[in-house]
């Protein structure tokens, strides 16, 4: 593990919402419990390293473009389609706390998705991806993340992310902002919308969840476990 994540993956601050009408994740930063926990003599709650984040989405709609714009800053655009599950952990410093988020990236495929759906399970986070140029890809999304949640007995975090942004005019995005934020509110989900092309706004989205995740667990961790623990030792402090 590197000693330091770059620069564009230290986050101190919460980054703000795509959109701040259109997510349920209201808030202009990290709760106060979470940076007390991780800023008080560096301590943090225990078990959190990794944030577990699961890609969904019909085929060909733009999900391993996506994870691949951000793990490895490329963009390919020959489709190939992912057999399975394709896996990337990539390295956040949170409030100075090193954390991973490990992203899996699921077929879109209806031969795949039995295998697909069997690492739905522990998953802190749901990305339900949509093409903007498709409409019909926007009206599958409600499925994805019914199987999604059924695999998962504390409701994860979930976003909806409209993209290929880059294929559409203004109007015409306009359009479809309006039906995909009507999406959102129903599937309770943040709403964003991305070019893996063009890079615009991807590594703003898994900042956004890293720092999300991250505060989700740690604040569980302060509520059910009632104790800190300082990182890299094993001593334990409770409080009552």
């Amino acid at each position: 593990m590197l000693d330091k994540a770059p620069n564009d993956r230290q986050i101190l601050k919460l980054p703000p919402a795509y959109m701040p009408s259109s997510t349920p994740y209201a808030g202009p930063d990290f709760r106060p419990e979470v940076k007390s926990a991780c800023i008080s003599n560096r301590l943090i709650t225990t078990g959190l390293k990794i944030s577990k984040v699961i890609v969904l989405g019909n085929v060909a709609v733009g999900k391993s473009c996506l994870v691949n714009r951000f793990c490895h800053s490329v963009f390919d655009q020959n489709y190939k389609a992912t057999i399975g599950v394709d896996f990337e952990v990539e390295r956040f410093d949170v409030l100075q706390v090193p954390f991973n988020l490990q992203i899996w990236d699921t077929a879109g495929q209806e031969r795949f998705k039995c295998i697909a759906s069997s690492y739905y399970r522990g998953a802190h986070a749901i990305v339900v991806v949509f093409d903007l140029t498709n409409l019909y890809s926007l009206s599958s999304c409600p499925a994805w993340l019914e199987d999604a949640l059924k695999a998962n007995t504390v409701r994860p975090l979930v976003f909806l992310v409209g993209t290929k942004r880059d294929l559409l005019s203004e109007a015409a995005y306009k359009h479809v902002e309006d039906q995909a934020t009507r999406m959102a509110r129903a599937l309770q989900a943040e709403y964003w919308c991305v070019s893996s092309k063009l890079g615009l706004n991807v590594d703003r989205f898994f900042n956004r969840i890293a720092a999300l995740t991250f505060n989700m667990s740690v604040l569980q961790e302060c509520q059910e476990i009632g104790q800190s623990k300082e990182i890299g030792s094993g001593l334990v402090s409770k409080s009552k």
